[in-house]
Protein backbone atom coordinates (compact mmCIF):
# COMPACT_ATOMS: atom_id res chain seq x y z
CA UNK A 1 0.00 0.00 0.00
CA UNK A 2 1.20 3.50 -0.23
CA UNK A 3 0.72 5.33 2.63
CA UNK A 4 -2.19 8.18 2.47
CA UNK A 5 0.16 11.47 2.66
CA UNK A 6 1.62 10.30 -0.47
CA UNK A 7 -1.92 10.13 -2.54
CA UNK A 8 -1.79 14.08 -3.60
CA UNK A 9 1.99 13.23 -5.20
CA UNK A 10 0.88 9.69 -6.60
CA UNK A 11 -2.32 11.49 -8.42
CA UNK A 12 -0.42 13.95 -9.90
CA UNK A 13 2.38 11.69 -11.10
CA UNK A 14 -0.67 8.82 -12.55
CA UNK A 15 -2.74 12.35 -14.41
CA UNK A 16 0.64 12.99 -15.98
CA UNK A 17 2.09 8.60 -16.49
CA UNK A 18 2.37 7.58 -20.07
CA UNK A 19 -0.85 5.26 -20.37
CA UNK A 20 -3.83 5.01 -21.74
CA UNK A 21 -6.66 7.57 -21.05
CA UNK A 22 -9.09 4.40 -19.91
CA UNK A 23 -6.16 3.41 -17.50
CA UNK A 24 -5.52 6.75 -16.03
CA UNK A 25 -9.15 7.53 -15.45
CA UNK A 26 -10.02 3.93 -14.31
CA UNK A 27 -7.84 4.01 -11.99
CA UNK A 28 -7.94 7.27 -10.27
CA UNK A 29 -11.81 6.34 -10.01
CA UNK A 30 -10.53 2.92 -8.47
CA UNK A 31 -8.90 5.27 -5.85
CA UNK A 32 -11.22 7.58 -4.89
CA UNK A 33 -14.17 5.33 -4.54
CA UNK A 34 -12.08 2.55 -2.42
CA UNK A 35 -13.18 -0.13 -4.95
CA UNK A 36 -11.66 -3.43 -5.72
CA UNK A 37 -10.14 -3.78 -9.53
CA UNK A 38 -12.37 -6.09 -11.21
CA UNK A 39 -15.21 -4.33 -9.89
CA UNK A 40 -13.92 -0.77 -11.56
CA UNK A 41 -12.79 -2.50 -14.85
CA UNK A 42 -15.97 -4.62 -15.22
CA UNK A 43 -17.99 -1.35 -14.45
CA UNK A 44 -21.06 -0.99 -17.24
CA UNK A 45 -23.07 2.17 -18.17
CA UNK A 46 -26.56 0.96 -16.95
CA UNK A 47 -25.07 0.75 -12.95
CA UNK A 48 -24.06 4.40 -12.83
CA UNK A 49 -26.77 6.95 -11.66
CA UNK A 50 -25.37 10.43 -12.59
CA UNK A 51 -28.95 11.77 -10.93
CA UNK A 52 -28.67 10.12 -7.69
CA UNK A 53 -24.71 10.13 -7.74
CA UNK A 54 -24.60 6.74 -7.34
CA UNK A 55 -22.53 3.30 -8.45
CA UNK A 56 -24.35 0.62 -8.13
CA UNK A 57 -22.26 -2.80 -8.33
CA UNK A 58 -24.33 -6.01 -9.02
CA UNK A 59 -23.74 -8.43 -6.21
CA UNK A 60 -22.48 -11.00 -8.47
CA UNK A 61 -19.32 -8.90 -8.81
CA UNK A 62 -18.76 -8.44 -5.45
CA UNK A 63 -16.82 -10.36 -3.00
CA UNK A 64 -19.63 -10.55 -0.60
CA UNK A 65 -22.02 -11.46 -3.43
CA UNK A 66 -24.21 -8.65 -2.28
CA UNK A 67 -25.21 -5.22 -4.26
CA UNK A 68 -23.17 -2.46 -3.34
CA UNK A 69 -23.90 1.10 -3.77
CA UNK A 70 -21.34 3.53 -4.04
CA UNK A 71 -21.49 7.10 -3.52
CA UNK A 72 -20.09 9.02 -6.12
CA UNK A 73 -17.84 12.34 -5.06
CA UNK A 74 -18.05 15.49 -7.93
CA UNK A 75 -14.56 14.17 -9.24
CA UNK A 76 -16.09 10.59 -10.13
CA UNK A 77 -18.34 11.92 -12.22
CA UNK A 78 -16.30 14.13 -13.86
CA UNK A 79 -14.18 10.95 -14.13
CA UNK A 80 -17.17 9.22 -15.40
CA UNK A 81 -18.08 12.21 -17.83
CA UNK A 82 -14.69 12.19 -19.59
CA UNK A 83 -14.37 8.40 -19.40
CA UNK A 84 -18.15 8.52 -21.81
CA UNK A 85 -16.65 10.65 -24.14
CA UNK A 86 -14.00 7.97 -24.60
CA UNK A 87 -16.17 4.72 -25.02
CA UNK A 88 -18.46 5.71 -27.60
CA UNK A 89 -21.25 3.65 -26.78
CA UNK A 90 -18.89 0.88 -25.74
CA UNK A 91 -20.83 -0.69 -22.36
CA UNK A 92 -17.60 -0.75 -20.36
CA UNK A 93 -17.40 2.28 -18.30
CA UNK A 94 -13.69 1.80 -18.53
CA UNK A 95 -12.79 0.23 -22.20
CA UNK A 96 -9.72 -2.01 -23.05
CA UNK A 97 -8.22 -2.01 -26.09
CA UNK A 98 -11.72 -2.74 -27.87
CA UNK A 99 -15.10 -0.76 -26.67
CA UNK A 100 -16.59 -3.86 -26.13
CA UNK A 101 -14.02 -5.51 -23.82
CA UNK A 102 -12.79 -4.62 -20.52
CA UNK A 103 -9.67 -3.08 -19.19
CA UNK A 104 -7.44 -6.26 -18.57
CA UNK A 105 -7.15 -7.23 -14.68
CA UNK A 106 -3.34 -6.45 -15.09
CA UNK A 107 -3.76 -3.00 -16.67
CA UNK A 108 -3.68 -0.80 -12.99
CA UNK A 109 -0.39 -2.81 -11.79
CA UNK A 110 1.17 -2.35 -15.00
CA UNK A 111 0.45 1.19 -14.77
CA UNK A 112 2.53 1.41 -11.76
CA UNK A 113 5.26 -0.29 -12.67
CA UNK A 114 5.90 2.03 -15.47
CA UNK A 115 5.64 4.74 -12.71
CA UNK A 116 8.17 3.01 -10.77
CA UNK A 117 5.90 2.08 -7.88
CA UNK A 118 6.48 -1.63 -8.49
CA UNK A 119 6.48 -2.31 -4.87
CA UNK A 120 2.71 -1.39 -4.11
CA UNK A 121 -0.40 -2.73 -5.80
CA UNK A 122 -3.99 -1.08 -6.80
CA UNK A 123 -5.49 -3.39 -3.86
CA UNK A 124 -3.21 -1.90 -1.68
CA UNK A 125 -4.77 1.58 -2.03
CA UNK A 126 -7.71 0.67 -0.52
CA UNK A 127 -5.73 0.14 2.45
CA UNK A 128 -4.34 3.92 2.13
CA UNK A 129 -8.16 5.01 2.74
CA UNK A 130 -8.64 2.88 5.76
CA UNK A 131 -5.48 4.32 6.69
CA UNK A 132 -6.62 7.68 5.92
CA UNK A 133 -9.99 7.06 7.37
CA UNK A 134 -8.65 5.90 10.67
CA UNK A 135 -6.26 8.35 11.32
CA UNK A 136 -7.68 11.49 9.78
CA UNK A 137 -10.83 11.03 10.38
CA UNK A 138 -13.81 10.79 13.10
CA UNK A 139 -15.80 8.42 11.25
CA UNK A 140 -17.13 5.36 12.84
CA UNK A 141 -15.56 1.82 12.00
CA UNK A 142 -18.55 0.73 10.17
CA UNK A 143 -18.83 3.35 7.63
CA UNK A 144 -15.21 2.99 6.98
CA UNK A 145 -15.64 -0.69 6.91
CA UNK A 146 -19.15 0.13 4.81
CA UNK A 147 -17.58 1.77 2.13
CA UNK A 148 -14.76 -0.94 1.37
CA UNK A 149 -17.76 -3.24 1.25
CA UNK A 150 -16.68 -5.34 4.24
CA UNK A 151 -19.32 -7.80 5.30
CA UNK A 152 -19.84 -7.53 9.03
CA UNK A 153 -17.99 -10.26 11.29
CA UNK A 154 -20.65 -10.82 14.01
CA UNK A 155 -23.60 -12.31 13.16
CA UNK A 156 -25.41 -10.32 16.29
CA UNK A 157 -24.12 -6.71 14.87
CA UNK A 158 -25.12 -8.12 11.42
CA UNK A 159 -28.43 -9.34 12.54
CA UNK A 160 -29.60 -5.80 13.90
CA UNK A 161 -27.26 -3.46 11.36
CA UNK A 162 -29.94 -2.41 8.79
CA UNK A 163 -28.96 0.07 6.87
CA UNK A 164 -25.85 0.64 4.21
CA UNK A 165 -24.63 3.92 5.90
CA UNK A 166 -24.98 5.31 2.47
CA UNK A 167 -24.83 9.44 3.69
CA UNK A 168 -22.03 8.63 6.08
CA UNK A 169 -20.09 6.83 3.21
CA UNK A 170 -21.09 9.96 0.86
CA UNK A 171 -19.56 12.67 3.17
CA UNK A 172 -16.29 10.14 4.02
CA UNK A 173 -15.79 9.55 0.45
CA UNK A 174 -16.39 13.19 -0.14
CA UNK A 175 -13.66 14.00 2.39
CA UNK A 176 -11.28 11.27 1.01
CA UNK A 177 -11.78 12.62 -2.63
CA UNK A 178 -10.65 16.14 -1.53
CA UNK A 179 -7.72 14.76 0.29
CA UNK A 180 -6.34 12.68 -2.91
CA UNK A 181 -6.70 15.69 -5.05
CA UNK A 182 -5.91 18.23 -3.12
CA UNK A 183 -2.34 19.85 -4.96
CA UNK A 184 1.03 18.64 -3.36
CA UNK A 185 2.31 21.10 -0.89
CA UNK A 186 5.26 22.29 -0.85
CA UNK A 187 7.60 21.99 2.28
CA UNK A 188 8.54 25.31 4.04
CA UNK A 189 12.08 25.41 4.67
CA UNK A 190 12.91 27.93 7.75
CA UNK A 191 16.11 30.12 6.95
CA UNK A 192 17.50 31.64 9.97
CA UNK A 193 19.08 34.47 10.02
Amino acid sequence: ALPYAEMPTFLEKLHDANTTTAIKLGFEFLILTASRTSEVILAKWPEIDFDTKTWTVPAERMKAKEEHRVPLCERCLAILQAAKKTTSGGEYVFPGRSLHRPLSNMAFLMALERMGYGNITAHGFRSSFRDWAEEKTHTQNSVIEASLAHTVKSKVEAAYLRTDLFDKRRDLMRDWAAFVTAKPSLKVVKIHA
